[in-house]
């Protein structure tokens, strides 16, 4: 099998940068990806200041200054130490404002499903998606130059936004490749299979025409990643309930049997996700019994 191709961050379109952090990892993929997202007069807004690397940092400042303007704000997709670790450094180099879901990490506001950032022209609306872990969040980037690629012709103008389709960022909700962990017990399965729905309803009707992950390469195809997260939940979810029937008495023997062909540097993970899955299964049980 071919080994996919290294994403090493950069700018996407003419609004957005990457600047990747080094911390490639079986968790982390290539590492974490900070998004710079640009305002018409240079201003800057932080996705995801990344892990506790100064060197990083000061590689995310750089960017954020590199139009002549200034980072207006800094916020988090969710808490988990490689996107939030930095952060609270990070706003202190900047001297913007830092929010975020967390209180541990809102030193300057939370975060609301339905908020709206902005920075010069480009708005960020929050978009509650949790499951993940329960504070995580995608944010819907407007932008009336199109950020994602602004000088293709091939693609139509969206309906409600002339200029351009738009862009969402997505953390560890959908990642630019493979499918990602629920991080059990504070991430749970019902929540993170209604934000998939959520999202993916959201990309159709707006339309999004790509997402910037929070590891992973830029996905070109929202619905087509989405259906298959969504698949993928489905199929596994299905193997988990055959593995249980078929004997398995704990989340390790369920990973043997489910997870085999996995990577087992992933199986710390994967047993998170079966746990998830196997309270999901119990709660599905109870609201049969209660109806």
């Amino acid at each position: 099998m071919t080994a996919p191709e290294r994403w090493t961050g950069g700018p996407v379109g003419a609004r957005a940068v990457c600047v990747l952090a080094d911390n490639p990892g079986p968790m982390t993929l290539d590492g974490t990806n900070t998004w710079v997202l640009f305002g018409a007069c240079g201003d800057a807004l932080v996705v995801d200041p990344g892990p506790a690397d100064e060197g990083h940092l000061r590689q995310v400042l750089a960017a954020g200054g590199s139009r002549g303007g200034q980072v207006t704000a800094a916020v988090l997709t969710h808490g988990h130490l490689d996107h939030s670790d930095g952060a609270r450094r990070f706003a202190e180099l900047a001297g913007c404002p830092l929010r975020a879901v967390d209180p541990a990490y809102a030193r300057d506001g939370g975060l609301a499903d339905g908020d709206v950032l902005t920075v010069d022209d480009l708005a960020l609306r929050v978009v509650a998606t949790p499951g993940h872990t329960s504070d995580s969040v995608s944010f819907l980037l407007s932008d009336p130059a199109d950020p994602a690629d602004p000088a293709d012709p091939a693609v139509p103008a969206s309906a409600g936004d002339p200029a351009g389709a738009a862009v969402l960022l997505t953390g560890d909700t959908v990642l630019g490749r493979g499918t990602t962990v629920v991080a059990h017990p504070d991430g749970a399965l019902g929540p993170y299979l209604a934000s998939l729905r959520r999202l993916r309803e959201l990309v159709a009707q707006v339309p999004v025409r790509r997402l910037l992950p929070g590891h992973g390469p830029v996905v070109d195809d929202p619905l087509g990643v989405l259906d298959h997260y969504l698949t993928h939940r489905a199929e596994r979810l299905e193997q988990v309930r055959a593995a249980v029937r078929s004997g398995a008495r704990t989340p390790r023997e369920v990973v043997e049997r489910v997870y085999a062909e996995v990577d087992r540097a992933l199986w710390p993970a994967a047993e998170q996700s079966v746990r998830a899955q196997l309270d999901y299964l119990d709660s599905l049980a109870a609201e049969a019994t209660d109806a």
